[in-house]
């Protein structure tokens, strides 16, 4: 029996949970995707690392938002292909040469075919920078979702070139990565937790808003946030709860709440083992 590849696990570990929540066999998933019973076999038990689309298709199914599993692909895929480590993987079989027809001349170009050659190397140096581009800013987004493996958070590193896509009221309630609020934001305090976890609490000067990111919970861990004392502009406090082992190993983060400098802030914490909800209130006025 082959043995799930390491790249793979963590991707497969979520894909499986979010399987489940499909309520479909594994013949009932082939039926309604374009993927085969054996290859969702594959991809589920980690043997084989799935194409993007099939990652997609899963959540697609399942009503699930795809963010977080595409994230994990990203890193999966860029350790199965050799760009995440210093020597590429070998386990993949090389492509047999071609024989050699021997030495034939070599016709001299006309201008015409020269100039025609020139055009398709701009427009094929051109696909491949596109195509660069995409790959290093999946890779970098999925990295920046997860800790380190030593428990740490990894540096901010911005996602987008072209700035945040929503500023002031139009960002409430949203998530501070999908908006690209979270690429250079101020920590306005840290502050760990009875459990050991921690929270941070974040502001983004060019977006208007707040959230909380924390890390190093477990499953069932809820995390809140309040602006002035009071819910959200429409009425709910911001909050994020930690559904499973892969939330419980990575950043979790709160949606976002309009916040100014002056706005009193609220964080609170609230453990699956039960006991008093730590809180703590800040200020945005300034970053630690």
């Amino acid at each position: 029996m082959t043995t799930p590849s390491p790249e793979c696990a963590p991707l497969a570990a979520a894909l499986r949970e979010v399987k489940a929540l499909t309520g479909l066999s594994m013949a009932g998933l082939a039926a309604t995707t374009p993927f085969s019973k054996s290859s969702w076999e594959r991809y589920l038990n980690g043997k084989t690392l799935p194409p993007r689309e099939a990652v997609q298709e899963l959540c697609r199914v399942a009503g699930e938002p795809d963010g977080r599993c595409l994230a994990l692909w990203e890193i999966a895929e860029s350790e199965w292909s050799g760009r995440g480590t210093e020597a590429p993987r070998t386990d993949r079989p090389s492509p047999e040469p071609k024989p050699s027809p021997g030495p034939s001349p070599i016709p001299s170009p006309s201008p015409q075919e020269v100039t025609r050659a020139g055009h398709r190397g701009v427009a094929a140096v051109a696909v491949l920078a596109s195509v660069c581009a995409v790959a290093v800013g999946g890779v970098m987004v999925a990295l920046f979702l997860l800790p380190r493996q030593d428990g740490a958070p990894r540096s901010s590193v911005s996602p987008s070139a072209t700035g945040p896509r929503c500023r002031g009221p139009v960002c409430e309630g949203k998530s501070p990565i999908d908006t690209y609020c979270a690429a250079a934001p101020d920590t306005l305090v840290s502050h760990r937790t009875a459990t050991g976890a921690w929270m941070e609490l974040r502001y983004s000067e060019e977006c208007g808003t707040s959230w909380v990111r924390s890390w190093g919970t477990r499953v069932g861990d809820r995390i809140e946030l309040a602006a002035d004392g009071r819910s959200g502009r429409d009425g709910r406090v911001r909050s994020a709860a930690v559904r499973n082992a892969i939330d419980a190993g990575a950043y979790v983060y709160t949606p976002m709440t309009v916040a100014r400098p002056g706005t009193v802030l609220q964080v609170c914490f609230q453990s699956a083992a039960g006991g008093k909800k730590e809180c703590f209130d800040d200020r945005v006025n300034r970053a630690r």
